[in-house]
């Protein structure tokens, strides 16, 4: 019977009472432990007859959500959890760390909290959407302007080449100096911490080209006659404006991928209930909130609830699907002095328990922990055109440095106009435009061809470490098999048919909720197998089940139940071990005290897993089946299926150990799997692969889903980051081609031979086409055959 605790009244229904009191009197506040003056107007409650005064309405409302926390003793009992300043961390250089957002001293990278989740938005990804925005709107404009021309449309001539001049600079200039702020600000630092990166070069070439057509607008008599085209110098406002939006566009799309890391999290944290059911020791019994729930608290888990916390079970009896835990899909049965799992979910029955341990120290917290920091260990794929960045740069300013010298020492008059020419040249025809580009478009290329072919790519490192990969872990159920058990074989012994067996116990298992018995039940219907009706049900938990069918005693259950039920099962052995074999569960069937027959219940195996091993093997991977079934079980499927190696018997906190072993071995893993259990172990590999079928933690943690949930997409997803990875050597190859040619004809090497020097319009000219060059080579990844 369920009793409410009587705590009525609120702030009002205190007043009433405070009329009769002296001035000057005071309270204790129950909550904070501050004194209260009456008759001030403060809140307060009757709880039980008794009046209660608070110092403001929040430990009122504290108070009255759960009163015998704070009347106990109990919220002095709790351990206080250290305050905790949000810190965060960059991904690609985990060594710096710092209270609050930022970004990083050493690449630049916006930093990320390293819990995994913050509640805060994501103030950069707002920003630099509303600067994208504003880079777009005038990137169009200014591309009418300048390539209007060439397409027959003579905008120019219309306005006239001055205006238009003057209109360039107007659009070009917010952009430069409002909506590039951020990134100028990443190359100053980059510049004073001496860490070369993207954004020195896209600040060096965006402020050369801005800078030169700022001047060649307005002070155009600088410039040698030669280089003017009816009486104005060629100026590429356009470049720099286009170059902010594309960098912009590839920022904005980076931040929405590295957002969505924290799902995994977000969704672990949902499994644990807001509230618990407590049960004080006068026998009320209220929902309080789970963070006051101390150890030795009692609480009630009711039909289909979550259990709140690690704990024992008092009284009651029910069946738990610990399926988060450990991706085995049959639920566990639960009885007196069990223990239950914080975030599991309670079946059909109802459990009184007592907290063992409660808040950090759950096996729930445990894993988010795991999560959260497996998660900040990875360094993403941008990383490779930074590393050559960091030395491309230097290279490129002192060129352009060298080629300003030499035209001030050797060139002709103006030798001034001309160095600067061809140092702005230099800067231009060498900004990482295509560099930039290179990494991004090709894992955006991917990701949608991965998409068509049912592979979710998650983040983009994961396709460059899944080229790399040399050893996977796999999980048996759900992975390899089916997740759903089957009847396999139903095994008649003495006189009665197979059929009379199987329906005598499909007729018993119709009262019971397990997955074994659905799997009879749904066995005996495929057969056309007539089920008569039990009476006198009874479930024995952790062994089988009993009752009358047709008039006679039907035992059905494991060797336990047998013997319990003093039935011989010694003839039926060998034949039931000979099932265990090949990877089945066996059940027991007794008719009036005598041994009957057997029914077997498989997990049956995917149609598609033999045939994906042997292409994984093609692929040089190494195959390990990591599984929390029995060894007996286990190693008859990995016999079955040719993998190389067995981990039976295997908890969550094994499967990562398991990576990390694999890892010191200086092996590169990859893990796949579907359930809530192997979400540490996929964030702990380099790269984790979810069954779509399987559970959304999962997915949130892995940096690859497939949709089918079966092998055959590791082996897509395999092809899918060798192309990947290969497509991004190419297009860093043409990215540096094009400079190791552009930059000395820009600096003016071919002057003396020709007498042309390379315009910065034609530096821009080439700048594109190389960005072009990248863009086409990384689209081909569009017709990828999988």
């Amino acid at each position: 019977m369920d009793h409410h605790h009587d705590h009525a009244g609120t702030c009002c229904g205190g007043h009433e009472a405070e009329k009769a009191v002296p001035d000057g009197a005071t309270a204790i506040d129950p909550v904070c432990g501050m004194t209260v003056k009456l008759n001030a107007g403060k809140p307060s409650l009757t709880y039980r007859g008794e009046a209660y005064h608070f110092c403001n309405p929040k430990c009122h409302d504290r108070f009255e959500a759960d009163p015998y926390f704070f009347l106990s003793g109990n919220s002095k009992r709790k351990k206080k959890a250290e305050p905790k300043n949000a810190l965060y961390t960059c991904p690609m250089d985990p060594e710096i760390v710092q209270e609050g957002p930022g970004t990083c001293p050493i690449c630049g990278m916006a930093l990320e909290p390293m819990s995994g989740v913050s509640d805060e938005p994501n103030h950069e990804l707002i920003d630099f959407t509303r600067r994208l925005w504003v880079s777009a709107g005038a990137a169009i404009p200014l591309m009418i302007l300048t390539m209007g021309p060439m397409a027959g449309l003579p905008v120019r001539e219309w306005i006239g080449e001055r205006i238009a001049l003057y209109l360039e600079f107007l659009l070009a200039t917010p952009v430069v100096l409002w909506a590039a702020a951020p990134f100028f600000q990443r190359g100053w630092t980059s510049l004073q911490t001496r860490n070369f990166n993207m954004w020195t070069l896209i600040m060096l070439g965006v402020a050369a080209a801005y800078a030169y057509s700022v001047v060649a607008t307005f002070l155009p008599g600088l410039f040698p006659e030669s280089m003017r085209t009816g009486g104005h110098v060629p100026v590429y406002f356009e470049a720099s404006v286009v170059i902010i939006a594309l960098v912009f566009v590839g920022q904005v799309l980076e931040l929405r991928a590295r957002e969505r890391t924290g799902d995994a999290i977000r969704a672990l944290l949902d499994l644990a209930p807001k509230t618990a059911r407590r049960i004080t020791p006068d026998g009320d019994e209220y929902d309080a909130p789970l963070e006051n729930m101390i150890e030795g608290d009692r609480m009630r888990v009711r039909p289909g609830e979550s259990v709140p916390v690690d704990a024992v079970v008092l009284e009651g009896r029910s069946s738990v699907d610990e399926s988060m835990l450990t991706g085995e899909p049959l639920p566990v049965e639960k009885s007196q002095g069990d223990t239950v799992t914080g975030g599991t979910l309670n079946g059909n029955g109802t459990l009184v328990i007592e907290a063992v341990k409660v808040g950090e120290d759950t096996m729930l917290a445990r894993i988010v922990e795991m999560v959260a920091s497996a998660q900040r260990s990875r360094a993403p794929i941008q990383g490779l055109a930074d590393r050559v960045a960091s030395y491309f740069v230097p290279a490129v300013v002192a060129v352009a440095v060298m080629a300003f010298i030499a035209w001030m020492v050797w060139g002709p008059d103006p030798a001034f106009v001309f160095a600067i020419v061809s140092a702005v040249s230099v800067l231009i025809i060498a900004c990482p435009c295509a560099l930039g580009l290179a990494t991004p478009m090709s894992v955006m290329t991917a990701t949608g061809r991965g998409a068509q072919a049912g592979v979710l790519v998650r983040e983009a490192g994961a396709l460059e470490r899944m080229a790399k990969v040399d050893t996977l872990v796999v999980d048996k159920t759900g992975t390899l098999t089916e997740g759903r058990p089957e009847l396999a074989d139903v095994i008649a012994l003495g006189r009665r048919s197979g059929d009379t067996v199987l329906g005598l116990a499909a007729a018993l298992e119709k009262g019971s909720e397990h997955p074994l018995a659905g799997a009879i039940v749904a066995g005996a219907e495929a057969r056309g197998v007539k089920t008569g009706s039990a009476s006198g049900f009874e479930s024995v938990t952790g062994k089988g089940v009993k009752g009358r069918v047709g008039g006679k005693a039907v035992a059905l259950g494991n060797g336990a139940m047998m013997q319990a039920e003093g039935i011989d099962t010694s003839a039926a052995e060998e034949r039931a071990d000979a099932l265990r074999g090949e990877g089945k569960t066996v059940m027991f069937v007794a008719v009036d005290g005598k041994l009957a027959g057997m029914v077997a219940v498989a997990d049956p195996v995917k149609q598609s897993t033999a045939g994906a091993i042997e292409a994984l093997h093609g692929e040089g991977l190494r195959i390990i089946m990591a599984t929390g079934d029995n060894g007996r079980t286990a190693n008859a499927v990995a016999t079955q299926l040719g993998i190389d190696e067995v981990r039976a018997g295997v908890l969550p906190e094994d499967k990562k150990a398991l990576v990390d072993e694999l890892h010191a071995q200086g092996r590169s893993v990859a893990m796949a799997g579907d359930g809530i259990n192997d979400a540490p172990a996929l964030a702990a590999a380099d790269v984790g692969i979810a069954m779509g079928t399987g559970a959304d933690v999962a997915m949130e943690s892995a940096g690859i889903t497939l949709l089918k949930g079966d092998l055959q997409g590791i082996v897509k997803a395999r092809r899918l980051a060798r192309a990947t990875l290969a497509n991004i050597r190419q297009n860093l190859f043409w990215a540096f081609a094009y400079n190791a040619v552009g930059v000395p004809v820009a600096a003016g090497i071919l002057y003396p031979l020709t007498g042309t020097l390379l315009s910065p319009m034609i530096a821009a000219a080439a700048m594109s086409l190389s960005s072009v060059s990248v863009i086409s080579n990384a689209l081909r990844l569009r017709s990828l055959k999988l």
